[in-house]
């Protein structure tokens, strides 16, 4: 549960209904399925492999599994500090969503110009209330994994996800009585291939991978945990078919109320700050209740991930340095949150020349290196780890009883070669040097 927690985060409620609106609907669906089941499933095995065999923090466990002749490998754990480069703006986020949950509950806006111009001038204009949410969001992930993984992010999850699973099925159970799920399941599950470039293939590709939570760390650190006759294969598959769920359903949700009230479905970014707000509105009271739902079920989804991109650094300042928990949070905690001030500062009129690099504000330089270079780096890292360089006997013995001989060669394969080939394409194209 905690690791379906991890996947299941913004991209899923937030970013993965925006970019079907982008990329026109079923068609780039279909491609994100299929890019889920040969390139994220096969990450998640590999990752959740090195976790339980390693048993240590991100670092310790490659360093662990390396033969004597390639201990360099070790470095490639120190992926583990990625998440905490995205919690400096995810936490930014998360405020915002709780920024979101105190506005809403007085009025909706009725027009997309009042949204917009709510969302601009947070981002813009008002740097205190920023800060404010964005400390209580740290404050909470904080406590969270103060707790430790049994005692809190293991607890948190049990909440916090059948929460959330619960929250957005019975809003799913709601739309099925609109006249617009009919419209939300024919644009999500018909694929209209006069939609689909080579950009969208590239998006699907690498939004199939970050969903997952893969290259930074935590699914790796979240199997050092797990008990030693666990099979990895189910609990990968069990995490990516949740992650997956979540998604579809978010995206059949938020197209069956833009569909009702005649919405366009290509909105980007904005979809859920700005555009689903103004469509919930003209349900009247129901609306706001539905409003509410949403971004609780939003909140839940970033905490269940923010939690596990602290984890890892934590994990490791504790193994390395032989420290307490609280010193190690401390640390992890407060180097995110005072980046994160900048981050958010660097959106404001009167502090974004302060906090931009090159006329790019920090909050997307961050960003752009996380998803561009950093994430994909990982889950490459990761795939030549296993399918190189770890002894082929010690893998085997791990998965082919779970898998069977036909499905472990599979497996292999696409670990060796299908990601390998999909990251690197996705890695050169998001970075600008390979365009298609």
């Amino acid at each position: 549960m905690a690791a379906a927690g991890s996947a299941v985060g913004l991209g899923n409620i937030w970013k993965f209904p925006y970019m079907t609106g982008e990329y026109g609907g079923g068609a780039f669906v279909l491609v994100y399925l299929i890019t889920i089941a040969f390139v994220g499933f096969s990450v998640m095995v590999a990752e959740m492999l090195i976790g339980a065999l390693g048993r240590k923090d991100t670092v310790g466990s490659f360093e662990r599994l390396a033969p004597p002749d390639k201990k360099g490998w070790k470095y490639a754990g120190f992926m583990g500090f990625n998440g905490l480069i995205i919690m400096t703006f995810y936490s930014v986020v998360i405020g915002w969503i709780f920024y979101y949950l105190f506005k809403l509950s007085s009025a909706l806006p009725t027009s997309t110009e009042t949204a917009k111009a709510t969302f601009d001038n947070l981002v813009a204009n008002e740097p205190g209330v920023q800060i404010f949410w964005h400390t209580v969001a740290t404050l909470i992930v904080t406590y969270i994994v103060y707790r430790g993984i049994k005692g809190g992010i293991e607890k948190i999850n049990l909440i916090l996800m059948p929460a959330l699973m619960m929250i957005l099925f019975g809003m799913l159970f709601y739309a099925f009585s609109l006249d617009g799920f009919s419209k939300a399941f024919s644009f999500m599950f018909e694929p209209d291939w006069s939609k689909l470039n080579s950009e969208a293939i590239v998006r699907a590709v690498g939004h199939s991978f970050f969903t997952l939570s893969l290259g930074m760390g935590a699914i790796m650190t979240y199997a050092a945990s797990l008990p030693k006759h666990t099979s990895i294969t189910q609990t990968a598959f069990i995490v990516t078919f949740m992650d997956t769920l979540i998604a579809l359903v978010a995206g059949l949700v938020i197209y069956t109320f833009l569909f009702q009230e005649g919405a366009p479905a290509a909105q980007g970014p904005g979809l859920v700050f700005i555009s689903l707000p103004v469509v919930l509105s003209n349900f009247g009271y129901i609306g706001t209740f539905l409003a509410l739902l949403f971004f609780l079920a939003l909140s839940f989804a970033g905490l269940t991930s923010a939690v596990s991109l602290v984890e890892p650094v934590v994990q490791y300042i504790i193994d390395r340095f032989d420290t307490t928990r609280l010193k190690a949070v401390l640390i992890a905690g407060s180097a995110y949150y005072i980046v994160g001030i900048g981050a958010l500062l660097s959106y404001t009129k009167a502090w974004g020349e302060t906090f931009s690099i090159a006329g790019k504000p920090l909050f997307d330089i961050l960003e752009y290196t996380t998803d561009s270079i950093l994430l994909p780096l990982g889950g490459l890292l990761i795939a030549v780890f296993v399918g190189y360089v770890l002894q082929k006997e010690r893998v085997r013995s791990a998965l082919a009883h779970e898998m069977g001989d036909r499905y472990f060669a599979v497996w292999r394969f696409s670990i060796r070669y299908v990601a390998p080939i999909a990251l690197v394409f996705m890695m050169l194209n998001l970075m600008g040097v390979l365009k298609i």
